[in-house]
Formats: C-alpha cells, structure tokens, sequence
C-alpha cells in the first residue's frame, strides 16, 4: 500500500502516520511516497526517522494509492496511479476535495480496506491533444478537465467550437472549459456549469465569460470529438491547462482536441454516502 502525503497540507505528516499505523494493525504494508520533489530550501516538518521511497517504482507493486491532500494532490497522485492500474482513495486535508472518500477526521475507516470491504468506482477521463497544422504538438490525459484560458492582458480570445466536425458555436471571451463528470464540480461548476453526477460519461462544455448570448454549457455524449479553434491572437495570448498543470502557450489556429480516453481512473469507495449527501456536505447545504 502506498501512502502518499502534501507536507505542505499534514504538518508532520501527522495525519499520513496514524492512516499507516491503522493499516499495518490489519496487516497490511504500507510505505510512504512524497507525490513530488521539495525544494532545498523548503520548511516543510518530516520525521526524520520515516523513510521515503520511489513513487514510480513502488507503484508498479501497489495495491492502492492513497493520498493526503487537497483535490490537486490527489490529481497529481492520481497521473502516477493510472499507468501502472493502481486504485486511488482520496482522503481530505483541503477545503472542499470533491475527490476524496475520507475527511481526516475518519481514518478509522480505513480498516476497512484490510477487511476488503469497498468497491471500486470507474472514472472517466479525456484524451487531450493541440494540434498545429498536420502536427501534434501536445498530448495529455485529463481527469478533471481542459482549459483554454486568455493571458493576463485583459483582452478576450476568440474561440470556434465544433463536436464531431459540425459547429457548436463560435464567440468571444476568457475561455473554454471542457470537462469530465469528475471536473464538473472544479472549474467548470464556478464558471455557471452543470453537476454532473462522477460515475456518468459524458463531456461537459463550458465557456467562460462569453460574450455572446448562445455560448451556453453542453452536456455532450461520450463519444463526441470536441474540437476548439484558437482565433487570430495577435496581441492577445491563449493557454492550456490540463488538470491544474502546466499552462501550454497556445498560437492562432491551434485546434485544442478531446475526447473520451481509454485510460480509467479507480476511485476506492469506503462509505455508502450517496452522490447528494457528498454534494450537500462539500457545497454547505447539508
């Protein structure tokens, strides 16, 4: 089993400590992973006695990837988790975390997992390419979602939408947000966008402060090809971000490219919380 803390989220990595000594009390070998590198002169708190090891090479053994932190954290574990098929539980050290099964305050819940008493739940997730001309120029995999954003000027970009080569709509504004079930209650739910329950297929289309009045979100069926067409930039600049990660600088006619991917993420289920008692609780509606 590997544990995957935020240091910068679980001071001491507290949290992370008591989940492994709940898990090894049912039998079960953990180790303990850092989903990405500190900086030499990061303060964050590490037991000096706990030992870390390869996140790559522990995953291809793995039984299940749990993780500490926000929803980013957990999308971040998440990329490691899928190319070796390792299921992912989620627990929360944020404010919201959609993506997490367990707030901390329910570690003991985990001794469910050396019971063997959960289930997996498929999640959905896109394919993301830019293509320039005849090229590819970029490829990803999304969970959450794709965003194609304006540059910090404040000028709007222009944007052309199609699904499977026949046009949705074309308008101005900051941007587009395409975006899974899982990314519908991210980005996409801020920018006036539909809850979409995680376990569904479909890809959720969002624009972002369009200028134009029929530039309204789509919920698109799973095997739509959606297609968006940067426009004449010129002194304006337009970016992609795939998952929160790295912004890629787009050019005029790029076509930003998604559709539904072969690749799953497995989301490990503790609990029987349905889907509106988790909206509830997370949105403070309960």
């Amino acid at each position: 089993m590997v544990l995957s803390p935020n240091p910068y989220r679980d001071r001491g990595l507290k949290v992370a400590l008591r989940a492994s000594a709940i898990l090894e009390q049912g039998g079960i070998e953990t180790c303990m992973c850092l989903p990405f590198s500190l900086d030499s002169g990061s303060r964050v708190e590490l037991p000096s006695q706990q030992e870390f090891r390869a996140m790559q090479a522990e995953l291809k053994n793995a039984d299940m990837l749990i993780c500490f932190g926000g929803d980013g954290t957990i999308l971040h574990a998440a990329r490691d988790a899928i190319a070796h098929k390792v299921p992912v539980l989620g627990v929360n050290m944020g404010s919201v975390g959609f993506m997490a099964e367990l707030e901390h305050s329910e570690l003991d819940l985990l001794s469910r997992v050396a019971e063997k008493k959960y289930t997996l739940e498929p999640r959905m997730m896109l394919d993301v390419v830019i293509r320039r001309g005849k090229d590819i120029v970029c490829r990803d995999l999304a969970l959450n979602d794709a965003v194609i954003t304006k540059g910090a000027v404040a000028r709007v970009i222009d944007l052309d939408v199609s699904g499977d080569g026949v046009p949705i709509y074309d308008f101005s504004g900051d941007g587009v947000i395409l975006s899974t079930p899982t990314g519908s209650t991210a980005y996409s739910m801020s920018a006036g966008g539909p809850i979409v329950e995680p376990t569904a297929e479909n890809i959720i289309v969002t624009p972002i402060c369009a200028h134009a009045l029929h530039a309204k979100s789509l919920v698109l069926d799973r095997s739509r090809v959606v297609r968006v067409k940067i426009g004449r930039l010129s002194r304006k600049s337009a970016h992609l971000s795939v998952d929160g990660g790295r912004a890629f600088k787009l050019c005029s006619s790029d076509v930003v490219e998604v559709r539904r991917s072969k690749c799953v993420t497995q989301v490990v289920r503790l609990t029987q919380r349905s889907f509106y008692e988790i909206i509830n609780q997370k949105l403070g509606r309960g």
